[in-house]
């Protein structure tokens, strides 16, 4: 009978670790926050509003300008975007 019991008692968790996750999925999310109307808009050549994909375009245009390879590229890559 106890082995019966903890075969139960396993297969309970075991169903909450499964179901739970699946569960958490369903509930709503809230929207993101829209900018206020008053919102200052980047300034001439300022990046503060600029993507990943766009400082990635940006930064390996440059890279390719200076014609960088290998480490080079790696390190100047590295800078460029933590700089953005």
């Amino acid at each position: 009978m106890r082995t019966v019991l903890r075969h139960a008692a396993a297969c309970a968790a075991l169903s909450a670790l499964f179901v739970l996750p699946a569960y958490a999925e369903g509930t709503p999310k809230a929207p993101p926050a829209e900018p206020k109307a008053g919102a200052a808009e980047p300034k001439g050549g300022a990046a503060e509003h600029e993507t990943q994909q766009e400082r990635m375009k940006r930064c390996n245009a440059t890279a390719k300008e200076k014609e960088l390879k290998g480490d080079e590229r790696r390190a100047f890559m590295s800078s460029c975007l933590r700089a953005s």
